[in-house]
């Protein structure tokens, strides 16, 4: 620990240092903090202002040019952040608080989120004056104003959030992004052809080749006067040439002075330009590029434009007049470099302010800032802004526009007319392009249990037999019976619901249940096999929320011995066989004699009135009016169930039967009766073995194994604080680890549901004899073979199963798996017979424990003395369940 603190203090030291005198660290120092944990690395670095992103090593450094990076204002307000204020009263000040003082805070909560004005003060209602807080964090910001006077009996809390801009917020200028990792310096590239029209300069360096007569490779440089000297021909002034001329001039003067030679002539090294870069560029100053250079290539160089400067009205000055306008925007948005003029020694590239701007956003596939012209039209602004998309609703455009008289207004425009598209457009504009509504005009809609949900076209006329034609169209398992129909009623658009039956549709297209269909009608198509309330819980919100006074919404329910019980919509018309249709239709165990249909009625207004009404439910799906009752909202009907009926239920035997297998049983029926019925059981049962298992004693059982392992739990976590108090040498702290195996056992134990019985006594007695078992649905009986072993289990020195010898008594076979452990309690030893009952041992001094009764198939269980670890109570009850479902697991497992 002192190394490590050590090596943290001089880690320290050395960001200090570092920090004051703005050097970089060693390597010797980046390996001290390489050492340190990654958290901890991030807090010196962040403490010390080496701001890093990342959870790598830092790297050694390397020998490279540092580049300029311009601190991260990462946390800290800026202009238009959102900010939320939390105040409370201080509750040492609450019998004291100012009258003004709650109405200032419920005023300041109310006008959550704040946004920063473009100043960076945020401004609160009941101030006199708005708070600064631009480049404050937020601990900065809480702390500013929590020494506001106004806040002196108020608890302030102040969050800074950084939502993702949306809509004209997110639009950024367009085109300023190319120049953001523009390198600082152009390399002079050797290996791109030099145009005809490059002019000559002095020091470029000019390559000749002679063939013929005289042969040989000259490189000549243009001198400061402007002449080269060509061998055995002399000087030639070649400055202000451009290349071609320069070329046919020396081609002509060997042709005249050396007979016999000819010539060719390259560039070589071109020259170096001396430029300046003034006005709005990032850093404007002296540069030296190359020969080549463009004002682009210039401007790069200078770090690109200022958002304050522009892009479209870049000059090019030479000797102090206006050679060139550059306009980016032609290279950014077609690739042109036509007015992309070179440059010369000397030339000034110069960057005016910003000129007129206006924003597109909304359906554009480029939103942005753009710089426009003066005759900058809707239409144009479109097109730089990379046309409208496909969703673009180009009659609803609109203009926002600061008019100097009126400010703020709104002008509509439609880009779809030549008029709309040659509106002019004013700086600061604000073109905004809707989508498309997403309601679909003129078409149906198919939803729910088909093959191909979606839109379909609507022609007049259209029924519902056009648009599902077949039972093809739809999934398997799909409700014929009951096809919804959502319907919108204008001028309200209310919501009316219609349902047919498609079975009936399609054996009679066009008759009464081949309903017509209307523009933006919305067809359900339900599954008989699954849950329709996903279907129907949007449609059930929708008459909720259009539900008034007069007009409560439409809801009723069915409930009972249905396919599909719950809640419907209330159609015009609605019957009790259509609400038994909406519910699936009637269940296997409905009873069709009467059914009770609960009607609730508002009083005057004042009060609800209950009453119920019994109806003959075959005839009112037989369509007999007066059974048939037209629904009103909120009935609820129930189907009752037939009396007694209950699912078919199973019984499994295995094991040792005639016939075994899973037989279906009659309500009653007991276990006498069905192994009569699987033929008895074989020569080799042995049926005081028998394991009767039932699945609700499985689950009894595991409800119990969860509590008294929380329990378990409960009591070692108590013994773990005991522990660690009193000290390692405390009595209970050896025990806690045996404590917490046991629990992990317990955890992993599953449970049997065994029900210990006497086979060989019911089998005695007559069928339904008060021994006998009544079957329940899902039971299980194992009937295993003659067993000639004894198992001994639990504090002996080797668990084993010894062959069963009528001589031996309990302790006899303890004996030959060892004897006890001494952990062993050997005053409870107990034996789990073979039928799952447990026989304790005999406390008479007639008949010691050693001389208990041992038969074939017994388990011999030897549980650990609990005595010996006191801080845990539940100890044998746990150790005593774990032995007791492992031999009913063993038993089983054992078929």
């Amino acid at each position: 620990m002192k190394s490590g603190t050590g090596s943290l203090a001089a880690i320290l030291l050395c960001l200090a240092a570092l920090r004051v005198l703005a050097q970089a660290p060693t390597a010797e120092q980046l390996q001290l903090l390489n050492q340190l944990p990654a958290e901890q690395q991030r807090a010196l670095l962040e403490q010390y202002g080496q701001h890093g992103g990342s959870d790598q090593p830092l790297a050694m450094p390397a020998t490279t040019q540092p580049k300029a990076v311009a601190p991260a204002a990462t946390g800290r307000a800026a202009p238009g952040d959102t900010v939320l204020l939390a105040l409370a009263l201080d509750p040492a000040a609450a019998a004291t608080v100012e009258p003004g003082t709650r109405e200032l805070i419920a005023r300041a909560l109310a006008a959550n989120p704040y946004r920063l004005e473009r100043d960076g003060r945020m401004r609160i209602p009941g101030m006199a004056q708005p708070v600064a807080l631009a480049g404050l964090t937020a601990e900065e910001a809480t702390a500013l104003l929590q020494s506001e006077p106004a806040f002196s009996q108020v608890r302030v809390r102040l969050t800074l959030l950084k939502p993702e801009p949306l809509g004209v917020d997110a639009l950024r200028p367009f085109g300023y992004d190319v120049f953001r990792n523009a390198p600082s310096t152009f390399a002079q590239a050797s290996d791109v052809p030099v145009p005809p029209d490059y002019t000559i300069g002095p020091g470029d360096a000019i390559e000749l080749q002679f063939l013929g007569n005289v042969k040989g490779l000259y490189t000549l440089t243009v001198g400061r006067d402007g002449r080269i000297r060509l061998p055995e021909i002399g000087p030639m002034a070649v400055a202000g040439m451009r290349f071609a001329e320069m070329q046919e001039a020396i081609v002509a003067s060997v042709a005249e002075q050396m007979i016999g030679t000819r010539v060719s002539v390259g560039m070589g090294r071109l020259r170096s330009l001396q430029v300046m870069i003034t006005g709005d560029a990032e850093k404007p100053g002296a540069y030296t590029v190359g020969g080549l250079s463009t004002a682009s290539n210039a401007l790069m160089a200078a770090g690109g434009v200022k958002p304050i400067g522009s892009l479209r009205r870049v000059q090019v000055l030479r000797a102090g007049q206006l050679v060139g306008t550059l306009d980016l925007y032609n290279l950014l948005l077609h690739g042109s470099s036509s007015d992309d003029m070179r440059l010369q020694s000397g030339d000034v590239v110069f960057v005016p302010p910003l000129g007129a701007s206006a924003g597109i956003t909304g359906e554009i596939r480029r939103p942005a800032l753009y710089e426009i012209t003066a005759a900058a039209t809707a239409g144009s602004l479109v097109d730089l802004g990379g046309g409208q998309t496909e969703a673009a609703a180009l009659a609803e455009a609109t203009i926002e526009r600061i008019d100097p008289t009126r400010g703020r207004v709104v002008l509509n425009v439609n880009l779809g007319t030549r008029e709309g598209r040659d509106t002019r457009l004013r700086n600061g504009d604000i073109l905004r392009i809707p989508a498309v509504r997403s309601t679909l005009n003129d078409s149906i809609v198919v939803t729910g249990h088909v093959f191909q949900p979606g839109a379909r076209q609507y022609r007049g006329g259209l029924r519902l037999t056009q648009v599902l034609g077949s039972v093809e169209d739809l999934k398997p398992g799909a409700d014929l019976d009951y096809v919804l129909v959502r319907r919108e009623l204008l001028p309200d658009r209310r919501i009316e619901l219609h349902s047919t039956s498609l079975a009936q549709a399609l054996r009679k297209p066009g008759g009464p249940d081949d309903l017509k269909l209307m523009p933006r009608d919305q067809i359900f198509v339900f599954d008989m096999g699954g849950s329709r309330e996903p279907l129907l819980r949007p449609l059930l919100e929708e008459f909720r929320r259009q539900s008034t006074f007069r007009d409560p919404a439409g809801m009723v329910s069915v409930g009972g011995s249905v396919r599909m019980p719950g809640e419907y919509p209330l159609e015009p018309g609605m019957t009790v066989a259509d609400l038994v249709r909406a519910g699936g239709s009637l269940a296997e165990a409905a009873f069709g004699g009467e059914a009770e249909l609960a009607r609730y009625q508002v009083i005057d207004g004042q009060a609800r009135k209950t009453s119920v009404v019994s109806l003959d439910l075959a005839a009112a799906l037989a369509g007999d009016p007066q059974a048939d009752l037209h629904l009103q909202p909120f009935d609820v009907l129930t189907v009752r169930r037939v009396p007694q009926w209950t699912d078919q239920e199973f019984v499994t035997l295995e094991g040792e039967v005639r016939f075994p297998g899973r037989y279906p049983i009659r309500r009653g029926e007991t276990l006498n009766a069905l192994l009569a019925r699987a033929g008895g059981l074989t020569d080799q049962a042995f049926p005081t073995g028998a394991v009767f298992t039932r699945q609700a004693l499985k689950e009894r059982e595991a409800q119990q194994l969860a509590t008294l392992a929380d329990r378990l739990e409960r009591d070692l976590a108590l013994l773990a604080v005991q522990s660690s108090q009193a000290g390692k040498d405390a009595p209970g702290a050896g025990s806690l680890a045996a404590g917490q195996s046991l629990l992990a056992e317990l955890r992993s134990t599953q449970p049997v549901g065994r029900l210990a019985i006497d086979l060989p006594a019911i089998l005695r007695e007559a069928p339904g004899s008060p021994d006998d078992i009544i079957l329940r649905n899902e039971d299980r009986l194992r009937i295993p073979r003659q067993m000639q072993e004894v198992t001994i289990i639990g504090e002996v020195q080797a668990s084993t199963s010894q062959l069963y010898q009528e001589s031996l008594a309990r302790d006899d076979y303890i004996n030959l798996s060892g004897g006890f452990t001494q952990k062993a309690d050997r005053d409870r030893v107990y034996v789990i017979r073979a039928n799952g009952q447990v026989a304790a041992a005999s406390t008479s001094r007639w008949l010691p424990s050693r001389r208990m009764d041992i038969r074939p198939g017994d388990t011999i269980v030897v549980p650990v003395d609990a005595e010996r670890l006191p801080p845990l109570p539940m100890w044998t009850s746990v150790t005593s369940i774990i032995y007791n479902l492992a031999v009913a697991v063993a038993a089983v497992n054992s078929f």
